[in-house]
């Protein structure tokens, strides 16, 4: 199914989107078609109750934290634009392809492998204050293994995990520690949803 500049017409900043996020013209019409399926009240934004309505998330352990990456503090609504700059982050990674921001200037795909981090990043560092926690850490491992693993094995785990993780030894994550302690990690592979078949 094709899609024609018609077919765009309707969609706001359309050429500006598909170029800043490499979504393609088909893409950007089927998140569109998405977005406003999840827009039931036709208001041209969406909530996080809105959110919840996609099964996969309302059935994601972590999927109250995925919804409020989609919000930055105190945002209580998502239009159009920052759905698909989001939802850039699990695009397919393209190697031969750089973006230009707002300003003209060259910047990082929104689904480079920093970009990927920082948003992982954030689903652990609820409080944003670019330091992973070990109660940081306990909350994402309590709601991911919920009532499989006894609460003493959590702590142990979490206590590993910044042990390893932890090199300037303050007892806490930062970004470059995370991204050092995820070096072998295939974060795109991981990070690649199929929400456009």
């Amino acid at each position: 199914m094709g899609s024609s500049s018609s077919d765009m017409s309707h969609i706001p900043d359309a050429q500006e989107l598909m170029q800043e996020t490499g979504f393609s013209a088909a893409h950007l019409a089927r998140l569109h078609e998405r977005f406003e399926f999840l827009d039931k009240d036709d208001r041209g934004e969406l909530s996080p109750e809105d959110f919840s309505t996609v099964s996969e998330l309302a059935m994601n352990p972590i999927g109250d934290r995925i919804i409020a990456a989609f919000f930055s503090p105190g945002q209580q609504a998502v239009d159009f634009p920052s759905f698909v700059r989001i939802l850039a982050h699990f695009r397919p990674t393209d190697a031969n392809r750089s973006r230009n921001g707002r300003n003209g200037a060259q910047q990082e795909p929104a689904n480079s492998r920093t970009n990927r981090l920082k948003f992982v990043f954030q689903l652990y560092d609820q409080d944003r204050d670019g330091k992973i926690s070990r109660e940081d850490l306990l909350e994402v491992l309590r709601a991911m293994l919920e009532m499989q693993v006894e609460e003493e094995q959590l702590q142990s785990i979490a206590e590993r995990a910044i042990q390893e993780a932890d090199l300037d030894q303050d007892d806490a994550i930062s970004f470059d520690e995370f991204r050092k302690s995820l070096e072998k990690v295939n974060i795109e592979h991981k990070m690649s949803i199929r929400f456009l078949e």
